[in-house]
């Protein structure tokens, strides 16, 4: 989800009651949540107003809206906005604080390196006592409490973030569960708790899920739907009254019920679908070109797959997809999204088509260095991510080092040991509470495997991505 989307998810959230919370608590793991001074660290919305406002509507649904200021009253200057020591990136943190943090470490973590520990601190400490993570709050010392704006999306990626650094399972295990906690009827989630399920929170859940551990299919709400449930029904159906939108998913359907296809939500729902994370690996292997298979009850993975034959035919012409008009606009030219050309690239690889992305990925090359400039931290992830899931070296993307760039937005971060994939610890259907045991039966799996390993060797398997 490109920062955009995140930070007008955001503004529109704060017209809308947030959820109250519990007093906030330092979460487990190997690095301690670094704790602000209060008061110190407070920062404005773009609007001006103070963050307490910005994070959340009044608790009284009848309140009446605070009195519109004189017409020649002046408009008060925005306050400056103060940084917090350990956050990347430069700009108001206020709608996206958490969100940049969290891809800033996974895009340092695909790049070989490992967040500096103020980084990782300044994450945890913005976790509510509840398990959830707010956009950003600017005092972690002070109590969450229902002004404090907590989101699916900013505690997906959270635990995403998390479980690349080992040793977070208190952290990871209160998110996943305050996520279980707000899950919608139909099997999805919303941007808030309460709001409609919409593509990209439902396929960030998902990759929360998979990172913990937890299989996104036994995480059903209280009429027996999963997250692939809600992401399935926003999918846009193969046959010919779709035309160009076949194969695509919504965002969220329109007031009449109608779908119509979000480049956006797509990426992320290709993700999704596959049960993936943000930071997905490669897969290696070259199948035909992906196509939008006509069935009436697809499944996650169909639905996916058809996702990825939408996105490589939009790729197709330009190499690059487009933004959406904005309202009212004159100028009828699209302008090329950067953001989302760049997840579709994972995504794409990601399903095995990474041959149907090769024109988007030198595109990006060759246009996306003054957008992940303007951007920041979340920009340069995306881009790391891209090149991750595509076997280039981030060190010289079309001559740019993005690593280097990326890590001189924050804290600088250390070499980290090996490269390997973060795996879940444990894939289960309920709680932590089965992890002491199920631990004792891998140990013993893997010694069984590696002593069959030395007397008879085996032989790796390769899975082939369907059309």
């Amino acid at each position: 989800m490109t920062t955009v989307r995140r930070c007008a998810a955001a503004l529109a959230a704060t017209t809308l009651l947030s959820v109250a919370v519990a007093p906030a608590a330092v979460a487990g793991g190997d690095v301690p949540a670094s704790q602000g001074s209060t008061g110190s660290q407070g920062s404005t919305g773009s609007s001006g107003s103070s963050t307490g406002s910005a994070s959340g509507s009044s608790s009284d649904p009848d309140a009446s809206p605070s009195p519109a200021p004189a017409a020649s009253a002046p408009a008060p200057s925005p306050a400056p906005v103060t940084v917090p020591p350990g956050l990347y990136g430069e700009k108001d943190p206020t709608y996206d604080g958490v969100w940049r943090q969290s891809l800033a470490m996974m895009g340092q973590f695909a790049a070989g390196v490992r967040p500096a520990d103020q980084a990782v601190g300044w994450l945890k400490g913005q976790q509510c006592a509840n398990g959830a993570f707010p956009a950003y709050r600017p005092d972690p010392a002070a109590p969450c409490d229902a002004k404090t704006m907590v989101d699916s999306n900013a505690t997906s990626a959270a635990i995403q973030a998390l479980s690349t650094l080992g040793g977070q399972g208190p952290a990871m295990t209160k998110g996943v569960e305050w996520l279980r906690s707000v899950q919608n009827k139909d099997g999805g989630w919303g941007y808030l708790p309460g709001t409609p399920t919409d593509a990209n929170s439902t396929s960030l859940v998902i990759g929360a899920l998979t990172t913990f551990g937890v299989r996104p299919s036994s995480v059903r709400s209280s009429e027996g739907k999963n997250a692939y449930d809600a992401l399935v029904a926003l999918s846009i159906p193969c046959d010919a009254g779709s035309g160009a939108d076949a194969g695509a998913f919504a965002y969220q359907p329109d007031k009449a019920g109608k779908l119509t296809a979000n480049d956006d939500a797509t990426a992320a729902a290709v993700i999704g679908g596959l049960g993936k994370r943000m930071m997905a690996w490669p897969v290696q292997a070259a199948g035909p070109a992906p196509s939008c298979v006509p069935t009436a009850d697809p499944g996650p993975e169909r639905a996916a797959r058809n996702g990825a034959a939408y996105l490589a035919s939009a790729l197709a012409a330009t190499g690059h997809l487009d933004l959406p008009p904005m309202p009212g606009a004159d100028d009828s030219a699209p302008l090329p999204d950067t953001g989302n050309t760049a997840d579709a690239v994972v995504a794409l690889t990601a399903a095995g088509y990474g041959h149907q992305a090769t024109g988007a990925l030198e595109w990006l090359k060759r246009n996306s260095g003054a957008w992940a400039q303007e951007n920041g931290p979340a920009a340069y992830a995306q881009l790391i991510f891209a090149a991750h899931a595509t076997g280039t070296d981030p060190r010289n993307f079309g001559g740019i080092d993005l690593v280097e760039r990326l890590n001189a937005t924050g804290p600088t971060p250390r070499p980290r040991a090996s490269a390997t994939a973060p795996a879940a610890a444990v894939v289960h259907g309920n709680s932590g509470r089965d992890q002491g045991m199920l631990w004792i039966l891998g140990i013993g799996a893997v010694t069984c495997v590696g002593m069959g390993f030395l007397l008879n060797g085996r032989k790796k398997t390769q899975q082939s991505p369907q059309s």
